[in-house]
C-alpha cells in the first residue's frame, strides 16, 4: 500500500437515532485530513440533494495502492447514491 489521501463522504441520516448512511462521495482527493475538513461546508452546500432530514459530510482515509497512479486512482473513485 502507498501513501494514502482523504475523501470526504457525504452521509444522510433519518430522524431521531436512524443511522447513517453513505449516499455520495465527493470525487475530490486531500493530501490531509486537515485540508479534507476545511472544505466539508462546501461540499454539503454542493451535495444537498438527497432525500434525507439531515446531511453530513465526513473525511475519510482511502490507502492507495503503490502501483496506482493519480489518473487510475481518479478512475477507480465510486460515488454511491442511495
Amino acid at each position: 500500500m502507498g501513501a494514502g489521501y482523504f475523501v470526504i463522504a457525504i452521509l444522510g441520516c433519518g430522524d431521531g437515532s436512524a443511522a447513517c448512511i453513505p449516499v455520495a462521495t465527493v470525487p475530490t482527493h486531500y493530501a490531509t485530513e486537515e485540508q479534507c475538513i476545511a472544505q466539508t461546508a462546501n461540499a454539503l452546500s454542493i451535495n444537498n440533494d438527497f432525500d434525507f432530514p439531515t446531511l453530513v459530510a465526513r473525511c475519510r482515509s482511502v490507502a492507495a495502492p503503490a502501483s496506482a497512479s493519480k489518473d487510475s486512482a481518479s478512475a477507480a473513485r465510486l460515488a454511491l447514491r442511495g
